[in-house]
Order: C-alpha cells, then sequence, then structure tokens
C-alpha cells in the first residue's frame, strides 16, 4: 500500500465517481474516508483508494468454475 496522498480529482479520474456519488458512498461508509491534510484540505490515501477499487473489480468478476 501506497502512502500517497490523493486529492478529489484525482480520485474522481481513478474511480469515474462524480462528487456528490464519492461524498454519499463515504457517508454510507462505501468509501474510504478521506484525511484532513490542511484547514480546508482533504486527500485519500492512495492505497485505499486502490484497494477500494480491487474489491469492486472482485466483486464483480464471477467466479471461475
Amino acid at each position: 500500500m501506497t502512502d500517497r496522498i490523493l486529492r478529489r480529482p484525482e480520485v474522481q479520474n481513478k474511480t469515474g465517481l462524480p462528487t456528490s456519488t464519492l461524498y454519499a458512498m463515504i457517508a454510507e461508509g462505501r468509501f474510504p474516508r478521506p484525511v484532513k491534510i490542511g484547514k480546508r484540505a482533504v486527500g485519500w490515501l492512495e492505497g485505499q483508494v486502490e484497494s477500494w477499487i480491487s474489491e469492486c473489480v472482485a466483486s464483480a468478476t464471477p467466479p471461475l468454475n
């Protein structure tokens, strides 16, 4: 897992989620919470975002027989 911090536009680019959906999923506990990096700035840990993407792909892929 990497410690790089991603800002919202990059998270949206990686996930394809619009801002409103991103924050709704955070509120529902279905997406990693951002970390505070300044007085009015937040970011997401890249490793957590990548893990979330991997989980989505794994749950969408049917198991092989």
